[in-house]
């Protein structure tokens, strides 16, 4: 739990994110990926784009390491499929795949193979907010009725009062989850929205945190309000095509559309068992509809960290990364949250951690047979992608492993013994990446492997 200071502290910096979300449909605050404080909010627009600040000089992470960790990940069948990205420096060290698509019968994953990206497909909706934001077709206080005006809650009075940035940050004041169950029951996403004027409230718009599916996908409505456009294609148009995501697409559909893509798996008595995908949560597309492949994902870690502000300014990166509640359920779970993390909240489509003192912006998905996960590092300039096609938790433990070691934090591990790499040729940092890293922060695909 935070102490007195801290509460404060936090309390402080939710109220001056409040107000920055308040003032405007361009007005953004200025960027803090290197920790230091924001300015006053401007315009957010490519030529006000700052270079980032100096960050302390540390040696790229072991890239052959953290590749031969992924290789023993699919060894011996432990996982069908693994693809994984680094990048830094605006940078792609690593965008490779391992193991398989298909357990039975499947081609070697590579890096353009597509995967389900689940709920980081939030991220996704989030940042081309935030974009329309900027253009002056949205505000972030722009309210959910004027665009779907039939939307109800069960308390009076309140479906007037969500907006854009309660959508995006799960504060509608619905319970957790709400019509999660129905949805996979193959229930109709429009009746679940009309239900949703009976649905209990735990708090009033905009007051608690409550993490939503079928809720958060009201973005989508909003979008094709303001613009005319489906959602998949303003953010195909807005995101995809700019940042060379190739790959990248949404829906079932998709999916098996894609040149390349992983089936998922479930376990079965006789190891990973291949099935279809589930197309429940492609319907709420913008909680979970994306998919690509790892190296879309390499595009969109140097994106996210800044390096394109051409399509991503600086100052609506800071907006999308900046916490608007707090989530203290995240401190819980796996081992490495209890022991990294003291404190969590959820800003506009992407989870915000301090991971040991540090700042890490991150979000991860699951449906059956996928499993994802994305974090950045900021004060590193250094972000990895994770997508795997299985229910395994095994895969999840690279993570805090790469930022372990990125930060030089020992007295953890996430991995099984047999997965690290043996003591006597185990280095912390290389000097250099390894071999096909360090493709230009501006191409379009994630450099060879």
């Amino acid at each position: 739990m935070m102490d007195r200071t801290g509460r404060r502290a936090w309390r402080l910096g939710l109220v001056a994110t409040l107000l920055s979300v308040a003032v405007g449909s361009a007005a953004q605050s200025a960027m803090t990926w290197n920790g230091t404080a924001a300015s006053a909010p401007t315009a957010a627009t490519a030529s006000d784009a700052p270079a980032l600040a100096a960050r302390p000089l540390v040696p790229a992470v072991n890239i052959a390491e953290v590749e031969a960790m992924a290789q023993q990940l699919v060894a011996n069948g432990r996982i069908p499929g693994l693809a994984v990205a680094i990048v830094q420096d605006g940078r792609v060290l690593s965008a490779r795949g391992y193991g398989v698509t298909d357990a039975h019968a499947g081609s070697p994953v590579d890096a353009h193979t597509v995967f389900r990206l689940a709920s980081l497909s939030k991220s996704f909706a989030g940042t081309v907010t935030g974009i329309l934001v900027n253009d002056g077709v949205l505000r972030w206080d722009s309210h959910l009725v004027d665009y779907v005006p039939d939307f109800k809650l069960s308390r009076p009075g309140a479906a007037e009062q969500v907006t854009v940035a309660d959508l995006l940050s799960h504060r509608v004041g619905l319970t957790r989850n709400a019509y999660d169950r129905d949805l996979e029951a193959n229930a109709d996403v429009r009746s679940l929205t009309l239900r949703m004027a009976n649905a209990p409230m735990t708090c009033a718009p905009g007051e608690c945190y409550a993490y939503q599916n079928v809720a958060f996908s009201l973005i989508g409505d909003i979008v094709f309000a303001a613009t005319g456009q489906f959602y998949s294609e303003t953010v195909a148009r807005r995101i995809f095509k700019p940042l060379g995501m190739h790959d990248a697409s949404y829906g079932l559909e998709g999916l098996e559309a894609s040149a390349r893509w992983a089936r998922p798996h479930v376990r079965g008595r006789g190891g990973w068992v291949p099935v279809s995908p589930k197309p429940n949560y492609y319907r709420v597309a913008p909680a979970a509809g994306v998919n690509a492949s790892i190296s879309d994902m390499a595009q969109w870690l140097i994106a996210q960290s800044g390096h394109r502000p051409d399509v991503l300014p600086a100052p609506l990166l800071a907006t999308l990364h900046t916490p608007l509640v707090q989530t203290p359920s995240e401190l819980r779970g796996s081992g490495w949250r209890r022991a990294r993390l003291s404190s969590a909240g959820y800003a506009l489509g992407w989870r915000v951690f301090d991971y040991a003192g540090h700042q890490v912006v991150f979000h991860g998905g699951a449906v059956q047979g996928y499993r994802t996960a994305m974090a950045m590092l900021p004060d590193r300039d250094l972000g990895i992608a994770i997508l795997w096609n299985s229910e395994s938790a095994l895969p999840s433990g690279l993570l805090p492993t790469v930022l372990d070691r990125a930060l030089g934090i020992s007295g953890g591990q996430w991995l099984d013994e047999d997965v690290l790499p043996d003591e006597s040729t185990q280095t912390l940092y290389a000097g250099k990446p390894a071999n096909g890293a360090g493709a230009d922060a501006s191409a379009a695909q994630a450099s060879p492997f």
